[in-house]
Formats: structure tokens, C-alpha cells, sequence
């Protein structure tokens, strides 16, 4: 239970930084920084208890690379969505909705996302789980400054979400649009699974 606890808060917390950086408008070019410093700290934080995924795509690449239970994926993807849902549901108190959400171009937001999710899912794939890098210390920053390179290539096109709990608070909040969420289902998952294929397929590990 405790593993779920984590990924619940170390979620809850990225999302939170997401929907006050986003709906505030005010922290400009620092959002995207912001919002990679947090996952990170909660990588740094919850790593070593449930692996700090706070994302089901990387939940996804993790177990079809074979270092995640298949008994704790539901779990892991409840305890995201949930720490998403509850976080947005904070923001909107704080800064209110965000609005009718944002206008993307489905192909190429859903092609962004794919792009982003697979470096995302293909460095903690080889920062968090490979015996070279084992016991390392910098994987939380590793992976949350891959975020924040992400965010800030290919935000302005799908809004960066990466992460489908990011995107299912993202709804919530009002910053995407409830008919844009099939971009972020289907994108970010097909990039975490194809980082852990071709993660696999080339023997990444050894």
C-alpha cells in the first residue's frame, strides 16, 4: 500500500504544479522548469519506495521492460489518476478553471506526445532501471529535466502533457479539452510502450 501512497502524492503534486503554473499565467518561461523541478524532487522523494513513476505511461514502460509487478499496475494507474483528479480539483479552488481549453491539431499534438512520452519512458528506462546506473543519484533530475526539454519543444504544440494523469487533471481543470483527451491516452501510452520496446530490442541493459 505504501508504493500506491507515493505514487498517489509524488502524482498529486506534479499535477498541482502543472494547473497552478498553467492557469496562473504568470510564472511565463519558468513554467516549464517548474513543472520539471517538481516531478524530480518527488523522484528524489518516493524513488526508492515505488520507483517514482506518477505517470501510467511509464508505469506501462516499466513492466513491459519486466521491473514492474503486473500485480501492481492497476493499482499504480488508480493511485496517478486519482492523485491527478484530487490535485485539479485543488487548483481550481486556488486559481479557479482554466477555461474551454486549449485548441490543438490532433495529428500533430498526438504525434508530440508520442515523441515526448517515448524520451520521457526511454530515459527513466535507462537511468532508473539498468544495473550500470544502479544506486545512482541523479536519475530524478535526469528524468525531470527530460520534462522540462519536452515541455518547452513540444509544449506550444499539444500542450506537454506526457503523462496521461497529467492529461486526465488537465481535463479537470479546464486547460485541455474533454474531446482532446484520446490525443494523450493514445500518444502517451504508444510512446511508453515503444520505449520499452525498442529499450528491449536492443538490449539497452546488456
Amino acid at each position: 500500500m505504501k508504493k500506491y501512497i507515493v505514487e498517489f502524492i509524488g502524482t498529486f503534486f506534479l499535477v498541482l504544479t502543472v494547473g497552478n503554473c498553467v492557469i496562473s499565467d504568470k510564472t511565463g518561461p519558468l513554467a516549464p522548469l517548474a513543472i520539471g523541478l517538481s516531478l524530480g524532487i518527488m523522484i528524489f522523494a518516493g524513488g526508492h519506495i515505488s520507483g517514482g513513476h506518477f505517470n501510467p505511461a511509464v508505469t506501462l514502460g516499466v513492466w513491459l521492460r519486466g521491473k514492474c509487478d503486473t500485480k501492481d499496475v492497476l493499482p499504480y494507474w488508480l493511485s496517478q489518476v486519482l492523485g491527478a483528479v484530487v490535485a485539479a480539483g485543488m487548483v481550481k479552488v486556488l486559481q479557479g478553471h482554466g477555461g474551454a481549453g486549449m485548441e490543438i491539431d490532433m495529428g500533430k499534438a498526438s504525434l508530440a506526445e508520442f515523441v515526448g512520452t517515448f524520451a520521457l519512458v526511454w530515459v527513466v528506462l535507462n537511468v532508473a532501471t539498468t544495473k550500470a546506473n544502479a544506486n545512482n543519484s541523479f536519475y530524478g533530475a535526469a528524468i525531470g529535466l527530460t520534462v522540462t526539454a519536452m515541455a518547452v519543444s513540444l509544449g506550444p504544440i499539444s500542450g506537454g502533457a506526457f503523462n496521461p494523469a497529467v492529461a486526465v487533471g488537465g481535463v479537470v481543470m479546464g486547460i485541455f479539452k474533454v474531446s482532446s483527451l484520446v490525443v494523450y491516452l493514445v500518444g502517451c501510452f504508444a510512446g511508453g510502450a515503444a520505449a520499452a520496446l525498442v529499450f528491449k530490442s536492443i538490449k539497452a541493459d546488456g
